[in-house]
């Protein structure tokens, strides 16, 4: 058994959405000074490093929130595909030329995003690929009901509404953040675990597959 370790570290230099806080991480007992513990405190969006969204995120409803999702969702058989070449919109075109089986209901896309992870890059890169709109109602008519992505987003940069909200209203988890540099195409079982936060329109997850 081989375990790959999809989940970005979160630090203070991660990348966060325009707009958003960093991450603060905080020591406030240092046993250095004599505390009986460390203690850290972290304050930071639900939407940081490797996340889940929830509907509540982009579609509201007070039953959508991410302590109702679905964990049968969120574990289980995933398909890793690797598109290489795409742009900034990943199209339905790109999808296609994937070849993903029929079936398929847990897929995550590797692109050139990864390669930021891999190389430490901390700079917000907002020419990130991502599904735009008709890639994700392609999605929904393949039945696929979770799609992780490896940057900070599903859906591109320039539009972030539309993806999001088809989406999430088909009842598709997107699983963002994810680091695949080191993940070959192929199926693995992912386990992907967020946060179980009252109320939170996302969490924070630790992301794993095994092969």
């Amino acid at each position: 058994m081989k375990i790959y370790d999809i989940s970005l570290t979160l630090n203070p230099q991660l990348p966060t959405w325009p707009g958003d806080p960093k991450i603060e991480l905080q020591r406030i007992s240092k046993m250095e000074d004599g505390e009986d513990a460390n203690v850290t405190h972290l304050s930071a969006t639900v939407h940081i490093g490797t996340h889940v969204d929830a509907p509540y995120h982009f579609l509201g409803g007070s039953t959508s929130t991410v302590e109702r999702l679905d964990l049968r969702i969120l574990t289980g058989p995933a398909r890793v595909v690797h598109l290489p070449n795409v742009g900034a919109d990943i199209t339905v075109a790109d999808l296609q030329a994937a070849n993903i089986p029929v079936g398929t209901t847990r897929l995550l896309l590797k692109t050139r995003n990864s390669d930021w992870w891999a190389t430490g890059e901390n700079t917000f890169q907002d020419d990130f690929a991502a599904p735009d709109a008709e890639a994700a109602e392609w999605l929904v008519a393949q039945g696929i009901q979770l799609v992780g992505v490896d940057y900070l987003s599903v859906a591109p940069y320039r539009d972030p509404v539309p993806t999001h909200r088809i989406l999430l209203a088909a009842g598709i988890i997107p699983v963002e953040g994810l680091d695949l540099s080191a993940v070959q195409p192929g199926v693995y079982t992912l386990y992907c675990l967020p946060l179980k936060i009252q109320g939170s329109d996302g969490a924070p997850a630790r992301a794993i597959l095994v092969e």
